[in-house]
């Protein structure tokens, strides 16, 4: 499995999300968006549907009743409701369950900088996780050493 670190030095996680939502959707894969922090769900929500200019990114807030047909699933637990195999971690708080997931998209903040480098530790040491760095340069992803 492969773990993608966004460490974010420039932006929020509201501005990354569409596009790795995109990219996943591209792929034909349905992605699971996770926060414990029920203001940043609304951002989430309020991002995909802002998404291009003129179309949006078809998502849910979990726990309606169509959980399992949505291709973006917005949620403060980390349960694939809708099917998802890859899950973006959009708090900085890393989670155990995420490694049930065939790919995870980990973004975290300068501030959540210690538990990002505990995360990477940790998985860095299993032999079925690939982890990779991603940082902001000039607008721009790029992935760090």
């Amino acid at each position: 499995m492969q773990v993608d670190f966004y460490h974010l030095t420039r932006d929020p996680a509201e501005k990354l999300v569409p596009i790795l939502a995109q990219k996943t959707l591209d792929t034909g894969e349905k992605l699971l968006l996770v926060s414990s922090f029920v203001g940043q769900l609304e951002k989430l929500s309020n991002a995909l549907w802002k998404a291009g200019p003129t179309s949006f990114l078809a998502h849910d807030l979990a726990g309606s009743s169509q959980d399992d047909l949505q291709p973006i699933l917005i949620s403060g637990q980390c349960e694939p409701n809708n099917a998802a195999r890859f899950v973006a971690l959009t708090d900085g708080e890393w989670r155990e369950e995420a490694l049930h997931f065939d790919r995870v998209f980990y973004l975290f903040t300068t501030d959540q900088i210690d538990g990002a480098r505990a995360a990477w530790r940790s998985l860095s040491s299993k032999e079925d996780v690939v982890p990779r760095y991603w940082k902001q340069d000039a607008g721009r992803w790029v992935e760090g050493p």
